[in-house]
């Protein structure tokens, strides 16, 4: 019983999944699902095959060799897709495109395997249906078609032979068939390929032209011009002759302007990408006279808004009829209206249209930017006069508020409480009563100076006040936040190259040409010389109680550990990469030590001892970054005998933990050569670089073949004692110690070595 066509889709698309993760899945699957997706099949599982199958020719993770022996097992099913009656557009078009893959694997199978006509005939078949199809089909089928075609005209015209002894390695081309092939003879091959790049050219010559089918083509084009030298003159040729524009005369619609834009674009880009291939050829003059006739005459037909306007008429009232009436008023310009009336605001003493619209617009709602977009370019192109008399209108404006507030201020005094009171006179009153009166309310009047206020007021100098101070923790956020940033810079900016970076020698300024060098330069001497001799070691640990109830004392950090936290973490990262920055940093941190060391006076107390002790972070560091890339370093890095050589100081616990890479048995020489290199190269460490090597073949193993050569140079006698303890009375032990079965390594070495080797795998 036949499952359902939902659960036969989703086992097909489990099967894509898997191939797709692994390629070698490849052969089985497609042998696998031919029967089910072939011509008698559902159309939907038909248009999965007919997918899958394109898919699959077109992928880059297929060996040539499996898509070869794969074309020969689809050919069948293929030429049945195309011969159904009733097909699929979805169908055809998958199918022209695997066919189109697949054209050039056949070909060169038929050109090894002469005698295989079958083969050929089914390739034929499908080549002859799908060219009956290029002309009548649908748009999307025809796109298709007219990829197949370019791919049997790329076949089937010579190609160059980059290597005559690698036939298998060439390209596929009409070059690698001898003359007297029997199935396919090239001169008959050659005369189908000419005439297909005609037909494939005669779409520039039609008078209405499909604008999908133009872009399809020159898209196509593009790679026969550049693979085939010997038809790339006639199809420049033919492209020079071609106008996009030509519909542009008559009446358009939408459409119609979208097709011939996209049409100029995509043959403008055809040119100008091959002149920037030869910007000598033969048709580089053509190429450059032809696109800038697309350019004008796209601006001719599109660009309205570019062209110059004719003259206005005349905009000061007078005619050239009319000159004779020397009386004739000429109006204004500009038309200031007056101000609304009662209480203006600034907005509309601003303002100087009436037009509602623009009253009533909120400019607030726009994003700055695109004010400063629109005001820069309106402000560079308004009439001077106009902007002069829109200034004196402004002006005048404000002067009349002015003279208005100053005129309400000079005004009288509105009539007293007892003036106004006219229901409660009494005529009995003697006038001496009404004068005292008067002269009490005119006491209490303001004096005529207050009433006078000056227009003008002088504003002293101003100073923003001081921003308050920052904390200890707002400090140190922000100087992380500082470190980040340069960090951020180091990030982005580009080691220069190698011949373009300059060497001025010992005399140079550090920093001094604002590029990654500099800015290692300030982060460096940031973490190394920003707290120099700020630093109290006895202030170091401050107290903090555990939940326990225990008194902890912990290391309060400070910023320059901080930066060289962060400098370290950069450091790690990229070890290989940026090993420069990490010596350039050590080398910093060991000059410093040395300058705190020589300046600092150490206080002595009663018994003569001293009280603090200048603090090394040289010592600390270089371990730590040693101890951060051994574990990730191989057999053939050469960054450990360049950290080595350039530090600035080496003792027996750098050397150490050199030594502990000698555990690995496949790093045992690197050590080696590193200890090896320092005793050539730095004299001051010879003698403890010669322990370290003596320290290497008495306890490690597999160390003791190439120390060997080197302690026969510089430490003989250590051999010489060796031999002869072992010639005396040692040999009984031995023999003891031989025959004693081997005792298990502590269980911390075995975990270290263990981790040491997985680190460097």
């Amino acid at each position: 019983m036949a499952l359902p066509i939902p659960e036969q889709l989703n086992q097909l698309n489990a099967a894509r999944q898997l191939v797709l993760g692994d390629s070698a899945f490849y052969p089985q699957i497609v042998q696998g699902i031919l029967p089910i997706v072939g011509a008698t099949a559902r159309l939907e599982l038909r248009r999965w095959g007919a997918d899958f199958l394109a898919e699959t020719f077109a992928s880059p993770v297929l060996a040539l060799q499996q898509k070869e022996s794969l074309s020969l097992v689809v050919l069948q099913t293929l030429k049945e897709l195309l011969e159904m009656p009733g097909d699929d557009s979805g169908v055809v078009k998958s199918v022209v495109q695997a066919a189109a893959s697949i054209y050039g694997l056949v070909f060169r199978y038929i050109i090894n395997n002469p005698h295989d006509s079958a083969t050929w005939e089914k390739m034929a078949a499908i080549k002859s249906n799908i060219l009956k199809r290029w002309d009548t089909a649908a748009t999307g089928v025809r796109v298709c078609c007219i990829k197949f075609v370019q791919r049997v005209v790329q076949v089937q015209t010579p190609g160059v032979i980059a290597d005559p002894r690698r036939p298998d390695q060439n390209e596929i081309s009409l070059a690698l068939v001898p003359r007297d092939h029997s199935l396919i003879p090239p001169p008959n091959l050659e005369a189908e390929a000419s005439g297909l790049l005609d037909r494939l050219l005669n779409v520039f010559h039609e008078e209405t032209s499909d604008a999908v089918l133009v872009n399809a083509t020159l898209n196509c084009l593009g790679v026969l011009v550049r693979s085939r030298q010997s038809i790339a003159n006639k199809i420049v040729s033919t492209i020079l002759t071609f106008n996009p524009l030509k519909l542009g005369s008559s009446p358009m619609s939408p459409k119609l302007k979208v097709q011939i834009k996209s049409m100029e674009r995509t043959t403008r880009s055809f040119l100008m990408n091959i002149l920037r291939r030869n910007e000598n050829g033969p048709f580089a003059a053509r190429i450059r006279q032809h696109v800038d006739r697309l350019n004008q005459s796209r601006i001719d037909i599109f660009d309205e808004g570019t062209r110059k306007r004719g003259l206005p008429g005349p905009t000061d009232g007078l005619n050239d009829a009319k000159r004779a009436r020397l009386g004739a008023e000429i109006p204004g310009r500009t038309a200031i209206p007056p101000l609304p009336p009662g209480p203006t605001s600034i907005a509309q003493l601003y303002t100087l249209t009436s037009d509602e619209g623009l009253t009533s617009f909120d400019v607030t709602q726009l994003p700055i930017d695109l004010i400063v977009k629109i005001t820069i370019p309106v402000l560079s192109r308004i009439d001077q006069g106009l902007l002069d008399e829109a200034i004196s209108g402004i002006r005048s404006r404000y002067l009349s508020l002015a003279r208005i507030q100053h005129t309400a201020i000079q005004a009288p005094l509105p009539p007293t409480a007892l003036e106004d009171e006219d229901d409660d006179y009494e005529p009995d009153f003697e006038p001496a009563e009404d004068t005292e009166q008067i002269l009490n309310a005119a006491d209490v009047l303001p004096p005529e100076d207050s009433q006078q206020t000056t227009t003008e007021v002088a504003l002293g100098p101003f100073t923003l006040p001081q921003p308050p101070p920052l904390t200890e923790d707002e400090t140190k956020k922000v100087g992380k936040g500082t470190v980040l940033r340069v960090f951020g810079m180091m990030n982005i900016l580009d080691e220069p190259a190698a011949a373009k970076r300059q060497k001025p020698g010992l005399n140079r300024l550090a920093g001094s040409n604002y590029d990654r060098e500099a800015w290692i330069t300030v982060i460096t001497r940031l973490a190394s010389r920003a707290s120099a001799g700020l630093e109290d070691p006895g202030n170091e640990a401050k107290e903090e109680s555990e939940p326990n109830g225990t008194v902890a004392k912990r290391k309060e950090p400070s910023l320059s550990d901080g930066i060289r936290e962060t400098l370290y973490v950069y450091i790690i990262e990229d070890f290989r990469a940026r090993i420069p920055v990490a010596i350039a940093w050590l080398n910093e941190e060991w000059y410093n030590d040395r300058v705190q060391s020589s300046s600092s006076e150490p206080l002595q107390n009663g018994d003569s001892q001293p009280l603090m002790q200048s603090q090394s972070h040289y010592e600390k560091w270089v371990l730590k970054v040693l101890d951060g890339i051994v574990p990730y370093l191989d057999a053939k890095d050469k960054v450990l005998i360049r950290f080595l050589s350039e530090i600035p100081c080496v003792d027996e616990k750098v050397l150490q933990r050199v030594k502990g890479l000698a555990r690995d048995p496949e790093r045992v020489s690197l050590a080696v050569n590193a200890i090896h290199y320092l005793i050539l190269l730095r004299p001051p460490v010879r003698d403890i670089c010669i322990n370290a090597l003596e320290d290497l073949w008495q306890n490690y193993d597999d160390a003791k073949a190439p120390t060997t050569k080197l302690l026969a140079k510089w430490r003989p006698e250590v051999l010489q004692q060796a031999q002869s303890t072992n010639g005396t009375g040692i040999k009984e032990e031995d023999t003891k110690e031989a025959n004693s079965p081997p005792m298990a390594a502590p269980p911390t070495e075995t975990v270290s070595v263990q981790n040491a080797v997985a680190a460097a795998g």
